[in-house]
């Protein structure tokens, strides 16, 4: 399967599609099925419900990963995704891995 981006992840909520978005976190943040498409969920209701405020905090994961600290990018996925304890450090873990 070819590499999965978050713009893949916002396109397939844009058009309603939680299950596709579950599919794209499962790779992304290296969840499984179920906890991929719980926080597919989740960050779909948070979105209806925040508006463009939740947008931009959604938005800032990706100058987190880039540039921010570990607690900062996990502060989000748990904003963002709904994830806790095991399910978090695993997001984190992942997006922070450096490819070798």
């Amino acid at each position: 399967m070819a590499d999965v981006t978050f713009r893949d992840f916002a396109g397939a909520i844009m058009k309603g599609d939680v299950e596709a978005a579950g599919a794209v976190l499962q790779q992304l943040l290296g969840l499984d099925v179920s906890a991929a498409r719980a926080a597919a969920d989740h960050f779909q209701a948070q979105s209806t419900s925040g508006g463009p405020a939740f947008m931009g905090k959604a938005m800032g994961l990706r100058t987190a990963v880039t540039s921010g600290s570990d607690a900062e990018i996990g502060a989000l996925l748990h904003d963002c995704f709904g994830l806790t304890d095991a399910r978090l450090a695993t997001a984190v873990a992942t997006l922070t891995r450096k490819p070798g």
